[in-house]
């Protein structure tokens, strides 16, 4: 028997599963680290604290499966996307990594549209710059840190720094890169016209390879301290969203998937390039070779409910401690029984600003309707409502764009609620699937180490092998015509709060 690991670095923590060849994920691992928030909307993390976990969760299913690592055959990534990691000649870390929830750059993006174009960088990049994309977090270090711009002669993205730790090879792959505003989306290389115009050093960043590329094997350095066997081969792996479109088998187009974690996102495979010229909903490239993604972003979806969980709910983390349940479980017994609207409360998740569809990282959280018959329970499910709203709206500009699925697949954390599921199915008027192994991200990152390394032929014939689905959960027509005018309403707050959100981030 042979196997996989699939490592998915996330925002919260990393969570390393170790795959039969076919799939079945026989041990996992997850260690958390901190987010850490120097300024208000700010967000950044150690990169040294994903290489710890990395090699706690690797060692840990390593210990706990008993598996010889010799019959492991080959490691893949799925990464939270856009951070900036900077390193210097000797491959030390510059800086904190400024991650994907940050929204500081609001004035380099600025700079950036001004120097590029609107036009020219939409047709070249796919994309408007955002303040959670890299190329912006470069231009900020470069503005506000010129010691640490001097030191940096080497920018890696997120997994890829953990993936260099354990091959010593520095690279990036065209899912993650596509998310820096520095890639040409058509050719899947950088954009020396992009760089000359930004005037970064094309040498600072490194080759791009395919998601399913061998990108390198186990150091006798890595192999020591997470007990991997030397040589290992370990391909490029995908960003987390890319590889969550793996693991559930959104491999072709007219398929899609929605998932609730830190961030949420709806994500449609595509056969060629679509872009939104508005820049409402993202275009990258796909883990599979010349494909692609059109998705949204909410910025604060599970993130939200962690918020309110952590505020407001901790007679229940406790009560889940001392029974040993999930305290998310808990509390959304208690959100099915507040009815639809939460008795006249509606929540715009912008905890961390919003990028899709507003693009305006001077958004922030709001309880619209609050009063005095409103308890934590209201709260808590206005807070999930909202975010399925925030969702809705994306899926509204995908079909405006033409691309259409009949289905949604379900992923992540909030993917694993009943309550969420039936939300989307609700609110979205669509079935929703999930898949019987719900490790996603991990087990689209093992998919892809399986192909570089031979297992499988190709990605979509490795998931027609892999993904087996359970039955749909359909959407209650009593329930979307009750959430209809809630959403309607919902779309209509933000356009009037816009310029009172200007001003507030002003005081």
């Amino acid at each position: 028997m042979r196997y996989l690991i699939g490592i998915d670095l996330g925002t919260s923590g990393t969570k390393t599963v170790l795959f039969s060849e076919d799939g079945i994920a026989i041990c996992s691992a997850t260690e958390e680290y901190p987010l850490y928030q120097p300024h208000n909307g700010w967000a950044e993390q150690d990169p040294n604290d994903w290489w710890n976990a990395c090699i706690g969760t690797v060692r840990k299913v390593l210990a706990d499966s008993g598996v010889n690592p010799k019959d492991i055959s080959g490691i893949g990534f799925s990464g939270q996307m856009h951070g900036l990691v900077m390193l210097d000649e000797g491959g030390n870390v510059v800086r904190n990594s400024i991650i994907w929830c940050d929204g500081r750059t609001a004035d380099e993006c600025a700079e950036i549209m001004k120097k590029v174009g609107e036009k020219k960088l939409v047709e070249i990049t796919a994309n408007h710059a955002l303040t959670s994309f890299t190329a912006g977090n470069i231009l900020w270090v470069r503005n506000h840190e010129k010691e640490n711009y001097k030191r940096c002669k080497h920018i890696l993205l997120p997994k890829d720094y953990i993936r260099y730790k354990l091959t010593g090879e520095l690279g990036l792959e065209a899912s993650d890169a596509s998310g820096m505003n520095l890639l040409d989306i058509n050719t899947r290389t950088w954009s020396k016209e992009v760089l000359d115009i930004l005037e970064i050093d094309a040498e600072l960043l490194p080759k791009v390879g395919e998601s399913s590329d061998i990108a390198g094997t186990i150091t006798p350095e890595a192999s020591a301290l997470t007990g991997l066997a030397e040589g290992t081969p370990v391909v490029y792996g995908a960003g987390d969203n890319a590889a969550a479109a793996i693991g559930t088998g959104v491999v072709e187009s007219g398929k899609a998937f929605i998932t609730i974690g830190t961030s949420g996102v709806l994500f449609a495979h595509s056969d060629s390039v679509a872009v939104d010229i508005n820049g409402r909903v993202n275009t990258f490239c796909a883990a599979v070779p010349n494909s692609w993604a059109v998705f949204g972003c909410t910025l604060a979806a599970g993130m939200s409910l962690q918020w309110l969980r952590n505020n407001f709910f901790q007679a229940e983390m406790d009560t889940a401690k001392g029974l040993g349940k999930d305290v998310y479980t808990i509390m959304t017994e208690q959100a099915e029984r507040i009815p639809i609207g939460a008795n006249r409360l509606i929540f715009l998740p912008y905890l961390m600003g919003e990028r899709s569809p507003i693009l305006d990282p001077n958004s922030r959280g709001v309880f619209f309707g609050l009063s005095a018959i409103h308890t934590k329970y209201d709260m808590l499910r206005s807070v999930m409502e909202g975010v399925i709203y925030a969702q809705r709206q994306c899926l509204d500009i995908h079909r405006e764009m033409g691309i259409e699925f009949k289905e949604i697949y379900a992923t992540g954390g909030g993917g694993t609620s009943p309550l969420w599921r039936q939300m989307i199915a609700d609110i979205f008027e669509l079935p929703v699937v999930t898949i019987q192994n719900r490790e996603g991200p991990a087990l689209g990152a093992a998919i892809l180490a399986g192909v570089g390394t031979g297992l499988y032929p190709s990605v979509p014939e490795a998931c027609n092998k892999i993904i087996k689905v359970n039955d749909p959960q359909m959407p209650i027509a009593k329930n979307t015509k009750e959430y209809t005018p809630y959403y309607e309403l919902f779309c209509k707050l933000y356009p009037g709060m816009k310029e009172g959100f200007q001003t507030l981030a002003k005081l």
